[in-house]
Parts: structure tokens; sequence; C-alpha cells
């Protein structure tokens, strides 16, 4: 086994093993610090209204708030693959009040080079809250093909002009899943960058593009109303929610896939009390009936998610490390 797919064996195994309970919950209470807070927080999401991001944010920005005893305001600020949002984020006061929403694609953003900031060391993880798995979705009344070997089969015919609407980095982690997934399987596609989400969704749904790259809590809506279906899952194992779906060993793509994150930062220059009160206020968020109630509508109960400041820092130091090993892999970066 290669270095590469030994490690990121290592990480998705940790993923799926380990229950959250076991990564450790911010449960005791934490002084709370002298006059803090004393105003709403602010919660910047760096993707558009409706995507998966701001749907988790506003679930747990009311969770969080009941422990916090303040407001915490969602604020959309999307563009760029979640990195028009850093500047503004990075510009704010130290104080507490200002927290960030972020992906996976903040690892590959400093990994390729496109933001300087260093999420587990200019930033510090408060928590994350979902771990989950990609899929590639269909029209559901789609004629031309109707699984994922009669698509392949349409793209192959086609020369590569089937369409995926996707993000608009082309370093993030749905690109390059699908870059490793095409290069495994020796067929071709033509990713559409669109970056709002509702956006992405209604180009499938108007027929604008043939298929959509997306986790399965992001269009569960499409899901349980038929118009929308699955065709392939980015596990080598198909999860019991999607048991007639086929997975990765099961089209002989031999490789572990980069898997979506989604958390919570604050600065770490922020006052190291103020952090540690930040990190107990969000996992009562995520431990809370309606937060937990948000997940397992989502599908996001599947992989065990939450993790602590120390093992978000883990995790995401290692997902960095898979990023740079990829990008070297597929010829991004040197």
């Amino acid at each position: 086994m290669n270095p590469l797919r030994r490690r990121a064996v290592f990480i998705l195994g940790a993923l799926l093993a380990l229950s959250p309970w076991a990564v450790g919950f911010a449960d005791q209470r934490p002084e709370k610090p002298k006059n803090y807070p004393l105003r709403p927080v602010a919660l910047i999401v760096p993707y558009g209204n409706g995507g998966g991001s701001d749907q988790l944010s506003r679930t747990m920005a009311l969770a969080a708030q009941k422990a916090l005893g303040v407001g915490v305001l969602v604020v959309n600020r999307p563009g760029n693959a979640g990195a028009a949002a850093i500047p503004g984020f990075m510009k704010a006061r130290p104080d507490g009040y200002t927290v960030i929403e972020h992906t996976d694609d903040v690892a590959a953003l400093y990994v390729s080079g496109q933001i300087k900031e260093n999420p587990v060391k200019d930033w510090t993880p408060l928590a994350i809250a979902q771990i989950t798995f990609s899929q590639i979705y269909i029209r559901a009344n789609e004629n031309r093909f109707t699984d994922w070997k009669s698509f392949v089969k349409y793209a192959k015919r086609k020369g590569g002009r089937v369409t995926i609407a996707n993000v608009s980095s082309a370093t993030s982690m749905e690109r390059i899943n699908m870059i490793l997934l095409e290069r495994a399987l020796g067929f071709k596609t033509q990713q559409i960058s669109i970056d709002q989400p509702a956006e992405r969704y209604r180009a499938l749904i108007a027929g604008q593009v043939d298929a959509l790259f997306e986790q399965p809590g992001d269009i569960r809506t499409f899901l349980d109303t038929g118009r929308m279906k699955p065709i392939l899952t980015f596990l080598q194992e198909r999860p019991a929610a999607f048991g007639d779906v086929p997975s990765l060993k099961d089209v002989g793509a031999n490789f572990t896939p980069i898997l979506r994150f989604r958390g919570f930062f604050a600065r770490s220059d922020v006052p190291q009390d103020r952090l540690r009160y930040l990190e107990w206020a969000f996992a009562q968020g995520f431990k809370s009936a309606e937060f937990q109630a948000f997940n397992q509508k989502k599908f996001m109960n599947l992989i065990n998610s939450y993790r602590d400041t120390a093992g978000a820092t883990q995790l995401i130091a290692e997902q960095i490390a898979v990023f740079r090993k990829v990008y070297k892999q597929i010829g991004l970066v040197k």
C-alpha cells in the first residue's frame, strides 16, 4: 500500500470507528470569562444561502446561543469557494465575537496557496460538527442514463462532454475526488463551476447540467420529493442508508476519497478563556436535541462527526497532509 493510500485509509477508519463520545466533549462548563459575552456573536458563513454550510450554521447558531446566553447571528459572505469571507474574518477584532464556519475547503485553500492562513495555527477549531461523504446525482426522470454504468457509458460516447455541476475551486475536495475517479475508471467529464448551492441544484433540475456532485444531506429535499437520485457513493463500502447505490469499490475505483467536514473556528489570538468558553458552547449546541435531530435528518449521523478543539486540530492537520500528497500526485503542486 502506498503512503498516500495508507494515510487516507487511516483517516477514514478513524472517522468511521470512533464514537463522538470517545473523541472528547467540552462537558464541564469553564469559568465564564469576565465581561464576555455581552453582545451577539457573529457567525460568518463563507457560502451562499440554502447550502449545507448555511443550514448547519443556522441550526448550530440557535443551539449554541442557548449556552452562550447571547444571540449568534449568521452572516453569509459567499464567493471564491469559501475564500472571499476570510479577509473580513481576519480583520475583525480578536475578541471572541466573530466566528467563522468552514469546511475541508479551508485545508485545500491553504495547501494550494490561495490563502495564507493555516487553519490549525492561525485559527483555533472550536468544533467539527459534520463529517460526511459525497455522491453523484442525476435527475430522477433522466432517460439518457439511469445508473452509474450507463452514465459512464454515455460519458465515454460523448467524449467527455457530459457535465457535472460542482463548486468553483479547481483544488476543492469535489474536484480532487472527481480527478481521482476519472483517472481510476478511464473516463472524462466536464466540471461546471457554480458557487451558489441553490443555483447548482436548479441547474440539474432544469437540465442545464447532466449530473451533480454533492452531499446527501444538502439535497435531502430533492431526494425526498423524488426529483434527484444518487448513482454513486464516494465511499469504499455502501452505507446502510444508501444500500442500493454503488460504492467506489463496487465500480472498481480503488482509492479512498476525501470526505467533507464542516466546523467552526475562531482566530487563535482570541483570549484563551474566551476560546475555551466558545468551545464549550459549541459542544453544548452539538449535543442539543435540536441539532441532533437536524444531523439525523441530513444523513449526518452516518459518520460520527463531533471533534472538540484537540480532535479537530488533529483531523484538519491530517487532512492538510492528505491534500498536500494528493496535489503532488496529480501535479497541482510540486
